[in-house]
């Protein structure tokens, strides 16, 4: 259970956003065994890929290929564009430094703060390994267009637009860990439905460690509307209002000019990740933080309060009317350009 107590309170309108922040190091050290696995516990890569080391490391190869026969072209691509999304870490790391109060200064310290991005990068760190290096033994993927494409991304880079504001950044990673959950949830069904049981393990594993990390988001920003309630949701409002884009957004291939649109458009059609998706992720967060139950608010935090509480619906019937009709423009380089 997340602790949530805190020994002084704080009165909101004479706190900055950084003193608030700094104020949250004894609970963020308090709840970090709880938030993140020990190395031991972690599991690693190698244990969901063929034993190179072992003398059927041959068959084993064989058996992934010939699993990997049954996966339609179309959950390739997202299994891949998945992948790169996880190979930009460096830029999200980057991006988490920033943060006001947040960085890890010192880069090796016992900061609290600095414990949880270390750690938090750590396990994020073994996704894009894991998906990587499975990819390429199924030989169906044209690596070298992969690999372009991930150095393309990280040097093309990352904005969410949070600025260095903590509150827009824990607001952003609330969201967008849950979308990556739902991603990877969805192609683990998929991956099942045509009969390669160990991507679907695979995918189901990385899931279950980004729900982790959407719950210890959450919490930390569950932590900010408890001690700032009227800046937490004038931020949650600022963060909705500009909406919260995707991390490959920048991708490309060198090729493609509509690559992430394409991506994008197949993600939905398959029901990988969805406008649906995105309305039901910020349903849930309002629910969370209990946006509709902030007392004495008035003028522009009232605003905020009732655009909040009533964008999900709106989304939601956004997206029924949308559907899933539009088709990605161009061929993926990353398959051989089979589709």
């Amino acid at each position: 259970m997340i602790k949530t107590s805190m020994k002084n309170s704080l009165e909101a309108t004479s706190l900055s956003h950084l003193e608030v922040i700094q104020s949250m190091e004894s609970f963020v050290s308090e709840n970090l065994p709880q938030l993140l696995k020990t190395v031991d516990q972690s599991w690693q890569p190698a244990s969901l890929l063929p034993q190179m080391e072992g003398q059927n490391w041959q068959e084993e190869i064989a058996s992934l290929k010939n699993r990997t026969e049954s996966l339609p072209d179309e959950l390739l691509v997202v299994l891949v564009g998945d992948m790169i999304t996880e190979e930009a870490l460096p830029s999200y790391q980057t991006w988490i430094n920033l943060l006001e109060g947040v960085g890890d200064i010192k880069g090796e310290g016992n900061s609290p703060w600095g414990q949880w991005s270390r750690g938090w990068t750590a396990e994020e760190k073994r996704h894009g390994d894991l998906l990587n290096k499975y990819l390429f033994l199924t030989g169906r993927i044209n690596m070298f267009a992969v690999e372009k494409t991930i150095h393309y991304l990280i040097r093309n880079g990352f904005n969410p637009g949070t600025e260095n504001d903590p509150y827009l950044g824990f607001i952003y990673t609330s969201f967008q860990e849950k979308a990556t959950q739902i991603s990877h949830k969805n192609t683990a069904v998929l991956s099942g439905k045509y009969g390669d049981s160990q991507i679907q393990l695979i995918c189901g594993t990385i899931a279950g460690d980004e729900a982790r990390h959407a719950k210890a988001y959450e919490c930390f920003m569950q932590k900010i509307f408890e001690l700032d309630p009227e800046e937490a949701l004038l931020a949650f409002y600022k963060m909705m209002k500009k909406q919260i884009s995707m991390p490959a957004l920048l991708m490309t291939d060198g090729e493609s000019p509509t690559l992430y649109d394409d991506f994008s458009m197949l993600a939905q059609k398959l029901g990988v990740y969805t406008a649906s998706d995105y309305a039901n992720i910020l349903q849930d967060l309002v629910g969370t933080w209990k946006i509709a139950d902030i007392p004495n608010l008035s003028g522009d935090s009232a605003k905020a309060q009732d655009y909040l509480c009533a964008l999900a619906p709106r989304y939601r019937k956004l997206a029924e009317r949308k559907g899933s009709s539009s088709l990605p423009k161009n061929k993926f380089s990353w398959v051989f350009n089979r589709i």
